[in-house]
């Protein structure tokens, strides 16, 4: 196998990787009432050792899960929010289809998903205090940008190798080169 076909067989790998998170991250948004009151059971099994050893993180699961409750039951429009968050994953994951196809002629969809992995930090720092959001599930949404980040600096990478192999002329094949003399 050439080179230049290894590499974009890694590249597609990375990216097919990334889109499945991407789309599997917006699959399991839109049932938060019902995987809020599965992980909620999850924990509280006597098996768990959360309730004893993370009583903090059982009181905010505890209180999303109320929350999305009280929201589903009274106000289920307020979810429609998290619908369209669900679809915002569903169509940036469509959006790394072009660079599958064609990595280096798309590598700005590649740039613009390391400037989103990097605006989580802020958003995060930001509107986490605003909305009461204890600070380390801000660390824990903040890690989404540095986990994300790091596949796609990786294919960033290889593209831009990819793209100086492109630009290097192939060797011309030896009977070539001697009809020519």
């Amino acid at each position: 196998m050439s080179e230049r076909r290894a590499l974009l067989r890694r590249i597609r790998v990375w990216l097919a990787v990334f889109i499945v998170c991407l789309v599997l991250s917006g699959l399991t948004a839109f049932p938060l009432v019902h995987e809020l009151h599965w992980a909620e059971d999850l924990l509280r099994s006597s098996a768990s050792p959360v309730p004893e050893h993370f009583p903090g993180l059982m009181e905010w699961i505890t209180r999303v899960r109320t929350g999305l409750d009280e929201a589903d039951a009274k106000y289920p429009f307020v979810l429609y929010g998290t619908d369209w968050l669900a679809f915002a994953h569903l169509v940036i994951a469509v959006a790394f289809y072009g660079p599958y196809r064609d990595p280096v002629r798309n590598i700005w969809v590649i740039e613009f998903g390391m400037i989103a992995c990097a605006g989580i930090i802020p958003l995060a720092l930001i509107c986490g205090p605003i909305r009461s959001i204890p600070f380390w599930w801000s660390v824990i949404d903040m890690s989404f940008g540095v986990f994300g980040v790091i596949p796609l600096l990786v294919v960033r990478r290889m593209i831009k190798r990819l793209e100086a192999l492109e630009r290097t002329p192939l060797p011309e094949p030896a009977a070539t080169t001697a009809r020519a003399l």
